[in-house]
């Protein structure tokens, strides 16, 4: 009788998982229709690659908040909050800009500048496939990629920038300029029928933010205490968390940008460890020459420097090549930031070191390493016999840099038309966190209401 049961049990467990094997390799369809709503196609969903999609758009999303422990412990105790909600908010104020018009300006069916309004509040936006992904999160997916490049632009000013014009600049530079680049590069536009090749956004995200950071430094101007006095780091454990933590996202930023569970989401992942463990390296020993001590902030530094080199070849090159890539970008950002320190361009954070030289560079040396043989569905670079690549690599970056420039610098002015941008000098010194949000990071006493009840008095 116990021998009858367990064959039974047997047999049930062998059916089961037959049954659960089949599905796995019967293709999922939905009906939807083409960019051009002319017909109705059916297009297949594939079970793994949305799995992988859901764990990358979740991984991008966390990299915002990740964001602003990586800036926030950079900053002085009395603006810790203010730096912290700056990247917070993006995720509603960027994302709610996405999700209305964002993503259908950089991926629906236009000219090869814009995208058009077929997506716009999310209209055909549905269940139906974008490749092998529901649409509705290939948006997602994407829409963590905007939230995050507007963050990035925080670091050049904060301490300083009032926190209301702050929102209205990041809503609207998200729509006016990094949802027509992410067209020209992504959405079919006229750097994607050129050939530039950007994996997941060395151009798009990087040179882009860095460009619109260096413009908003410029024009709000230096912190009322820069040059003057030391400015130190109020919690370098949480610059180093940041750090840690924006690399376990950025795993989902480039493998993700396969868009797929393959061979090419796999070279991705492999590129993301190798290249910021190169710039760690290449960074700790240019400190140890230069100062004979290893610093944390230069290490968290590396680290950051080495993921964005590596972005726009993530997907293109070779681990090998990835590993060079980390370890030559590791130069051009140090030294840039060595000599950013010696002017008057209050870049606070080092933005444009990190994100402008480490975009420029990778993006450049995509142009050198890119292989066909790891990649049939990307190209040649120089090394390969394609010289043209790196051209094109080229103009990408400069008609990047020349479109972010001008259009965020009309932005911010039109924006100083309307109201202040920036915090007055007895604001700045009480700190941004209590005059901006009312709160402090850190209570000491009574904390803000102290302050508050004293303001009242006086």
């Amino acid at each position: 009788m116990q021998g009858g049961v367990e064959n039974l049990a047997a047999a049930a467990l062998r059916l089961l998982f037959s049954l659960h094997a089949s599905k796995k390799k019967k293709a999922i369809t939905y009906t939807c229709k083409n960019h051009g709503g002319a017909s109705d196609v059916a297009s297949p969903i594939n079970g793994s690659d949305t799995a992988w999609l859901l764990v990358a758009t979740a991984l991008v999303l966390m990299m915002t908040p990740a964001l602003g422990f990586f800036y926030g412990g950079m900053v002085r105790a009395k603006n810790a909050l203010n730096t912290l909600m700056m990247s917070f908010s993006a995720l509603g104020f960027v994302g709610l800009a996405w999700a209305f018009f964002g993503y259908s300006i950089a991926f629906s069916s236009g000219s090869p500048l814009i995208g058009g309004t077929s997506y716009m509040f999310l209209r055909n936006v549905g269940l139906g496939a974008q490749g092998t992904i529901p649409h509705v999160l290939f948006f997602a997916y994407q829409g963590t990629f905007a939230i995050i490049t507007a963050a990035l632009i925080s670091g050049a000013i904060v301490e300083r920038m009032r926190f209301g014009p702050y929102l209205a600049f990041i809503s609207i530079w998200s729509l006016v300029v990094y949802a027509p680049i992410a067209h020209w590069v992504w959405g079919g536009g006229w750097l994607s029928k050129l050939g530039a090749l950007d994996f997941a956004g060395g151009t798009v995200v990087h040179v882009n933010a860095a460009a619109a950071a260096l413009v908003c430094a410029v024009v709000v101007g230096a912190r009322k205490d820069y040059a003057r006095q030391a400015i130190l780091p109020q919690n370098v454990p949480f610059t180093l968390l940041g750090a840690g933590l924006l690399w376990l996202g950025w795993f989902g930023f480039n493998a993700g940008s396969a868009l797929a569970a393959n061979g090419t989401a796999a070279l991705a992942f492999v590129n993301t460890m190798l290249a910021p463990i190169a710039t760690l390296v290449v960074w700790t020993m240019l400190d140890l020459v230069r100062t004979r001590k290893a610093t944390a902030i230069g290490a968290a530094t590396g680290i950051v420097v080495g993921l964005v080199a590596i972005t726009p070849a993530a997907g293109f090159v070779s681990p090998m090549s990835g590993i060079i890539i980390g370890a030559i970008a590791a130069f051009p950002s140090y030294y840039v930031l060595l000599y950013r320190a010696t002017t008057r361009l209050d870049d606070s954070l080092d933005v444009l070191a990190a994100h402008g030289a480490g975009g420029i560079v990778g993006a450049l040396l995509t142009g050198v390493f890119a292989s066909k043989a790891w990649n049939a569905d990307g190209g040649d670079g120089l090394l390969y016999g394609n010289a043209r690549q790196l051209g094109i690599q080229a103009i990408a970056i400069l008609a990047t840099l020349v479109y972010s420039l001008v259009a965020t610098y009309v932005i911010v002015k039109c924006i100083s038309l309307v109201t202040r941008l920036r915090s007055d000098a007895r604001e700045e010194g009480m700190g941004m966190d209590f005059t901006q949000h009312g709160e402090e990071a850190y209570s000491r006493g009574e904390g803000a209401l102290l302050l508050l009840e004293r303001r009242r008095d006086s």
